[in-house]
């Protein structure tokens, strides 16, 4: 099968950018333009912060924050599976050793 990689058009703030994407990755990457493009106006149109530069970098920022605030759960939670799965294994190892 052919792995070349296919350009997909986004528009973000009414720019568009050609970007080359793995066919298998390009409905994601739609969906990730259009919440970019999304969170961009929503700080433009609040008037908060001026600039298309300057919203770019907000839109970043928090973009960057709800990633590693998703990060910082998800290790918890493995961490807290980890350990049920280490509890269960145990005492499936006491009913094993007592039959």
């Amino acid at each position: 099968m052919n792995k070349k990689p296919q350009h997909v058009s986004l528009m973000i703030m009414g720019k568009e950018y050609r970007i080359a994407c793995d066919l298998e990755d390009q409905e994601d990457l739609i969906y990730s333009a259009q919440q970019l493009d999304l969170q961009m106006r929503r700080m433009r149109d609040s008037g908060k912060v001026a600039g298309p530069d300057r919203v770019a970098v907000m839109a970043a920022l928090n973009l960057a924050h709800e990633l590693q605030t998703v990060k910082n759960e998800n290790a918890r939670l493995n961490k807290k599976l980890s350990d049920c799965l280490d509890k269960l294994s145990g005492r499936i190892e006491n009913v094993l050793e007592k039959h």
